[in-house]
């Protein structure tokens, strides 16, 4: 297992770039996982390409929303143990707990390209919205819809996508909901396509007990909040608003 800390602070998050070791116990900070999986790699190459179509990116986004959740689930998923009868003798067997409340948040509107791909592996989970709009002067973020119950039970798994982490503005305010909610941050998941450090940094400060999955992490933000070598604005590129 390959471990790197932030290289613009020493303590900030923790980059995993394995999943073997999932259930070792580590330090109290934000883990940040980015998956050496050659399907998310190429995925990834192909969303960034500015040559990509539309509905080729509508694809690598779908494709990617997939893998991720597939990756964030591993030890995430609740499950119980039981027992089935097979056509020779009965067997133990391990399923999914479907007892344990279990949740999707995508973030609009750019979280919906990568909400196919995660219901395709939680088809069961309930689906809530949180629209945000991030001023494009002062880079603010700021709720224009919000789905979520006034309460959800602690235990609940809530699975959030969210392709582009860049200044981290945007899930600071989603957190926030979620904890008002009585969410424990150790039960969610945030899958993007590309995260930056200033977002990692800003979530870690406050939920050090969060984990995220990205396809990769890019070093720089720019002056109009875009990470750069990054791919773009995924909801224009989604959606076909560019």
């Amino acid at each position: 297992m390959a471990v790197a800390k932030s290289s613009c602070s020493p303590f900030a998050f923790t980059r995993i770039d394995d999943y073997q070791e999932f259930a070792t116990p580590m330090t109290s900070q934000l883990r940040v996982y980015v998956p050496p999986h050659p399907l998310v790699k190429h995925w990834l190459a192909i969303a960034r390409d500015a040559s990509t179509p539309d509905a080729i990116f509508r694809t690598a986004m779908t494709e990617l929303g997939r893998w991720l959740t597939y990756e964030a689930i591993r030890d995430w998923l609740p499950t119980r143990d039981t027992t089935v009868n097979t056509p020779l003798a009965p067997c133990p067997a391990t399923v999914v707990d479907a007892e344990v409340p279990l949740a999707i948040i995508p973030v609009l509107r750019a979280g919906l390209a990568l909400l196919e791909g995660a219901q395709s592996l939680l088809p069961l989970a309930s689906v809530y919205h949180l629209g945000f709009v991030r001023n494009e002067e002062t880079l603010e973020a700021s709720c224009y819809l919000n789905k979520l119950p006034d309460q959800m039970p602690p235990q609940t798994r809530v699975l959030i996508p969210e392709p582009m982490l860049a200044t981290g503005g945007t899930m600071m305010a989603v957190m926030a909901e979620l904890t008002q909610r009585g969410i424990d941050p150790a039960y969610v998941r945030i899958i993007s396509i590309v995260a930056a450090p200033p977002a990692l940094q800003k979530l870690s400060a406050v939920y050090s007990t969060l984990n995220i999955y990205t396809a990769t992490i890019d070093e720089h933000v720019n002056d109009r909040g875009f990470i750069v070598p990054g791919l773009g604005d995924a909801g224009d590129r989604t959606f076909g608003t560019r």
